[in-house]
């Protein structure tokens, strides 16, 4: 039996209050019908007793509290899915806004998503390839990791995301049939929108995104439903299809100040900084959506992407988010401004998952022990750049002018990387190599002497080739050019 409750006890900005409501779930969805017969959409976000508190997607405008009907549809918020959403862009609540018709669904799944038993998970390895150098050497992401990305404000955070989604992919044979992006945007302005979807369609990837654009001029009640729509659609097409999906989520800022809103118009006590205090369990309600289940072939990875107010690490999203994720890749500033791109901050970011995932069998023998001595030897960079703050770049020691060398090809040979560059692991791995063979092989503590002799002394000899070539032409008279450190193989097959 369908029944009508008619009337509205209160009226709160987006939010509408039932009473004497009895049999009723929380989130469960309402159909709202109002006087002049339109209709809009609800979901049950409070109950006390019988008393009920309903969101409204649409707003509250023009709701009468005498004559709207509200009928309950006895089952949460649904996605409706099939093997054809691929290719296809909606709103924030899952609607289809690509003027291509409704979907014609296979099933229909609960958004919130089902929860994984802890014991069916598979540990994460093999990696995703994202042609960038910084995030496949350094910080390599895992299939079925969360890793989130730490930018500040004005960066070039949405560049990133863009050219992550262009050039991801898995490296096993035949993989890129099976390998799709599901990209997430909350909050963002309708040119940012824009070039998402200009982006992706251009590069001819499209047909391989699921997009879900929630606009900051959309009810907030989206933006907290978005993520949880995109995450809905990756769980189909990984566990369901057996694909290998990459959920690319930004910004998780926007998501939570859009749970801050929403949590204070209810009435809720705030947490710090005014959010609401279960921001961490609904930030892990998202994230440990990620993983990889046994006898299931597909994986979830996921990449959100979050803004630091100020540039403060210990905000409550980066901080709660830090505290679910396994690593993080952040921006610098610095970096940005100086006009490296992408400006990945080595030194705190970290992949915690990349060490069973990387190495002979993965990726190559020498991977592990190259990031390694990269990190080491940039840290060392860092100390010596404060030293010749004090004392000057003239007064360092001959092994301290080596370093500041390094960090400065580091920069801008190794992190500086076009928009549309693409580059493989084995060119990244090279790279580096060519990098280290700058330095002394004394300074090479974090490399077996099998390891060195291969790569780091072919990438030492290349060096001094290319240098004598350059004295000889500057002895011609004829022009030369830095060394080349981009397009020099070290490895070897």
């Amino acid at each position: 039996m369908i029944l009508d409750y008619v009337g509205v006890k209160e009226i709160n900005g987006s939010l509408i209050v039932l009473d004497d409501v009895p049999n009723i779930s929380f989130d469960e969805m309402v159909t709202i019908q109002l006087e002049n017969g339109t209709q809009r959409q609800g979901r049950v976000v409070q109950m006390e007793g019988s008393r009920v508190v309903i969101q409204v997607f649409e707003g509250t405008r023009g709701i009468s509290l005498t004559n709207t009907r509200t009928r309950l549809t006895g089952h949460p918020m649904e996605m409706a899915l099939s093997p054809e959403i691929l290719g296809r862009v909606f709103n924030g609540a899952g609607r289809p806004i690509d003027g291509l018709g409704d979907i014609f669904p296979v099933k229909c799944a609960d958004i919130n998503g089902t929860p994984i038993n802890p014991v069916s998970r598979k540990y994460p390895q093999n990696y995703i390839n994202t042609g960038i150098s910084s995030i496949d050497v350094l910080t390599t992401l895992i299939r079925g990791q969360k890793l989130p990305i730490f930018s500040g404000s004005g960066m070039k955070h949405n560049e990133l995301a863009v050219q992550i989604a262009r050039q991801a992919k898995i490296t096993d044979k035949g993989g890129e049939d099976s390998f799709a992006i599901v990209f997430a945007a909350m909050g963002v302005t309708n040119d940012v929108a824009e070039y998402f979807h200009r982006s992706f369609e251009e590069s001819g990837v499209l047909g391989k995104v699921v997009m879900f654009l929630n606009l900051a001029s959309d009810p907030i009640i989206e933006r907290t439903l978005c993520p949880r729509c995109a995450l809905t659609v990756a769980e189909y097409l990984a566990f369901e299809l057996g694909m290998h999906i990459l959920v690319i989520m930004t910004d998780m800022t926007s998501y939570a100040e859009a749970l801050r809103e929403f949590s204070s118009s209810k009435g809720e006590i705030p947490g710090r900084k005014g959010f609401p205090g279960y921001l961490y369990s609904d930030f892990a309600s998202l994230y440990e959506r990620a993983g990889m289940i046994k006898d299931k072939p597909g994986s979830v990875t996921q990449l959100p992407i979050l803004t630091m107010p100020n540039d403060d690490v210990t905000h409550p999203v980066p901080d709660l988010t830090g505290y679910i994720t396994e690593g993080q890749i952040s921006l610098d500033r610095s970096l940005d401004a100086s006009g490296i791109y992408p400006p990945v901050s080595v030194l705190p970011s970290l992949s915690r998952l990349m060490k069973d995932g990387i190495g002979k069998g993965f990726t190559r023998e020498d991977h592990p022990a190259l990031a390694n001595q990269l990190f080491a030897s940039y840290a060392k960079v860092n100390d010596a750049r404060s030293l010749a703050s004090v004392i000057g770049e003239e007064e360092l020691s001959p092994i301290d002018k080596d370093y500041m060398k390094f960090g400065n090809l580091f920069e801008h040979r190794f992190l500086r990387q076009g928009f549309h560059e693409n580059r493989t692991l084995a060119q990244s791995l090279d790279l580096g190599w060519r990098l280290l063979a700058t330095l002394p092989r004394s300074e090479l503590d974090r490399v077996d002497d099998d390891l060195l002799d291969r790569y780091y002394e072919k990438a030492k000899k290349e060096i001094e080739k290319q240098k004598a070539e350059q004295e000889n032409a500057k002895q011609m008279g004829t022009d030369s050019t830095d060394l080349n450190f981009d397009q020099t193989t070290v490895g070897g097959k």
